[in-house]
């Protein structure tokens, strides 16, 4: 007789959006709280970065992943929910800290360099939960609507323009936050040497 405590296989990967959709919803919509902590001045950051990072992530969860049953099952949904929480796991914990005045240097390295890897692949996940997305948009017509004057407004289009979008948003985001990384680390880059 075998004991399994643990077990991570497909249908676990399957199954994430069913075991914790609800919460990542929830936290999701709460996160917008912080939009209004950077406009009235208790997180000092830049009100646009932060404001695309939240709408890229309320549209793919709620627009593209809630709304297409069959994307809830797919597997980029369990990988976006982990690089996500990884994420704010660490800027959240260094944001609280920073706010009460405690800093510690491996926190600080750490929400100052982990998004570089990581936020590329973030936003990597997503384009291809949009990718995954749009046979089901196409087959089902969700959002899709015919306007008055023989003018309609098929989704899948809007959802390929908010693809090219989106890596236009990430280069912004990504600038913005390099930049962030060199003023709070004091990173410069090399300046040569003139002999």
């Amino acid at each position: 007789m075998t004991v399994r405590f643990f077990s991570f296989g497909e249908d676990s990967m399957v199954d994430t959006f069913y075991a914790i959709g609800l919460v990542m919803r929830l936290c999701q919509s709460i996160s917008l709280l912080e939009l209004l902590h950077i406009y009235v001045g208790i997180e000092p950051s830049h009100l646009f970065p932060r404001f695309l990072q939240l709408t890229e992530r309320i549209i793919i969860l709620f627009v593209v992943i809630t709304s297409q049953e069959e994307v809830q099952e797919k597997y980029v949904v369990c990988v976006l929910f982990i690089f996500w929480n990884l994420l704010d796991m660490v800027r959240y914990t260094y944001s609280m800290l920073s706010v009460v005045g405690i800093s510690y240097t491996v926190l600080t390295w750490l929400s100052q360099t982990l998004w570089m890897p990581v936020y590329p692949l973030c936003v990597l996940a997503e384009a291809f939960a949009i990718y995954q997305s749009l046979p089901y948009f196409e087959s089902f017509g969700t959002y899709s609507t015919k306007l008055p004057f023989d003018l309609s407004i098929y989704f899948p289009y809007v959802l390929k323009i908010y693809l090219m979008m989106l890596f236009i948003g990430m280069y912004y985001t990504y600038s913005h936050l390099y930049s962030e990384r060199r003023d709070v680390l004091g990173v410069f880059p090399f300046k040569k040497k003139k002999m």
